[in-house]
């Protein structure tokens, strides 16, 4: 049985109250982890979470974005749970500005919940694997982060580039401690946050776009990306550090491989 080891393991998911993070968590908790979630401002969705596991599942309000509630969150959990081996960085915003359309609070937002958050959040947790000299940390990325063509969402996209190059530096400075760090580059996925705001019919357009741009013609579900979560964690993927894997069914409208 693959991932058989992550029983009785402390998971952090940030952003895990819905979407992909919620899919992360159900998973971990499936194999019998321990798992704390972490919610900003979806609190009804993440107590309907830990309602519906029926289990101790714990919750932990913070926004990412700001230093002192990340140290206050990890504190916890580990309180909590005496540890965390495994931290899964998932809280993110998505926002389709294109270059042209900068705007300076539209980016700080997005550079501070995407990539500051994955930064503060990795830096108060490796201190606590550092001293257990074990851990394993699984990055959420984008593939527009390495290079997948679109339209828009040029500022998201260079906060995921940035989740990559923190990821390959984390592999490489505290492999020594035991400590691995991966990203996981997900294609559309279908989640209330790719699906917010539009009708059906959008959405529909949308999907049939992204299945004709990949070799499966498959549109992702949040289990698909949660089941890689699970196995980068785990010890089937001891070997498997500073590593980017792509999921997202094959994309080939790819901009040059030098981004």
């Amino acid at each position: 049985m693959l991932c058989k080891d992550l029983a009785g393991k402390a998971v952090l998911i940030t952003g895990g109250s819905r979407g992909i993070g919620r899919e992360i968590a159900k998973q971990f908790h499936e194999l019998g982890s321990k798992v704390a979630v972490n919610y900003n401002t979806s609190e009804k969705a993440a107590r309907e979470l830990k309602d519906e596991l029926h289990s101790d599942i714990e919750i932990f309000k913070a926004d990412v974005s700001k230093r002192d509630e990340v140290r206050k969150l990890v504190k916890q959990v580990v309180d909590r749970f005496g540890r965390i081996d495994i931290l899964v960085n998932n809280a993110g915003i998505v926002d389709g500005m294109r270059f042209d359309e900068f705007t300076e609070s539209k980016f700080e937002k997005l550079w501070g919940i995407n990539f500051m958050g994955t930064v503060y959040t990795s830096l108060e947790v490796l201190k606590t694997m550092k001293a257990r000299q074990s851990g394993s940390i699984i990055n959420l990325s984008s593939n527009l982060g390495i290079g997948a063509a679109s339209s828009g969402a040029t500022y998201y996209g260079i906060t995921k580039t940035a989740i990559v190059t923190l990821t390959k530096r984390i592999a490489y400075e505290f492999g020594g401690d035991g400590i691995r760090a991966n990203a996981i580059a997900p294609g559309w996925i279908r989640t209330d946050m790719t699906m917010g705001g539009r009708t059906k019919g959008e959405v529909r357009k949308s999907e049939k776009i992204i299945q004709s741009k990949n070799a499966l013609h498959m549109i992702g579900e949040p289990i698909h990306i949660a089941k890689l979560a699970c196995f980068l964690a785990s010890d089937d993927a001891t070997l498997i550090t500073g590593q980017v894997i792509v999921a997202d069914g094959g994309r080939f409208d790819y901009l040059s491989h030098a981004i």
